[in-house]
């Protein structure tokens, strides 16, 4: 019966990262949609905005993006989540296993003990199944707040045909409306792409 329960935990929680991800893609994958192509001054430049998706800056890119495209006409817009450092990553992961550790022995640690040769369980684990229930909510808790923590990389990043424009890892704020815009005509004008852009743009 235990292993029963131990099932359906790493089930739940294999069901809930799938979907965390299936959620981000199809979010993205609708952000990331090309903006019409005609005579536009935008056409074949790319603007590519990376953001935290877990810090709540999926809107501002999306307000961002809106702006950029009613201002560059065919210019693509890509919108996509900035990972965090690799340690980071790596902490996260450790995180979710000692997460589904806990909960597999508080479950099931009176059959896993003596399979490690263990002829009954340490103490401290008849101290976390004395109020397993507490115990399994709690490493749930503290365990999902230090896996967000460590999933925020807190960017937003804007790059423009592959070069980087504005960054708020640098600047440690977003960039305004206005800024961006002209970030932007700067770096198109610099490419050449179009001659005074910036007038055509505030006549």
């Amino acid at each position: 019966m235990h292993f029963l329960y131990i099932f359906f935990f790493v089930l739940a929680i294999c069901a809930y990262v799938l979907y965390n991800k299936w959620i981000n893609v199809e979010d993205f994958d609708g952000m990331q949609k090309t903006s019409s192509i005609g005579s536009g001054i935008g056409v074949g430049s790319t603007v590519k905005i990376s953001f935290c998706s877990s810090c709540s800056h999926r809107g501002h890119a999306v307000t961002m993006k809106h702006m950029l495209e009613a201002a560059f006409p065919g210019i693509h817009i890509v919108l996509g989540n900035h990972p965090p450092p690799l340690l980071q990553r790596l902490l996260s992961k450790v995180i979710t296993t000692f997460q589904v550790g806990v909960i597999v022995i508080i479950m099931g640690g009176e059959h896993i003990f003596p399979q490690l040769g263990y002829i009954t369980p340490p103490p401290w684990y008849y101290f976390l199944r004395a109020n397993r229930y507490g115990t399994i909510a709690s490493t749930w808790f503290f365990g999902n707040f230090i896996h967000s923590y460590l999933q925020s990389s807190g960017a937003f990043e804007v790059f423009c045909n592959g070069d980087l424009i504005f960054s708020k890892l640098m600047h440690h704020r977003f960039p305004s409306e206005f800024e961006l815009r002209e970030l932007v005509i700067r770096k198109l004008a610099n490419l050449g792409v179009v001659g005074g852009l910036g007038r055509g743009i505030w006549s």
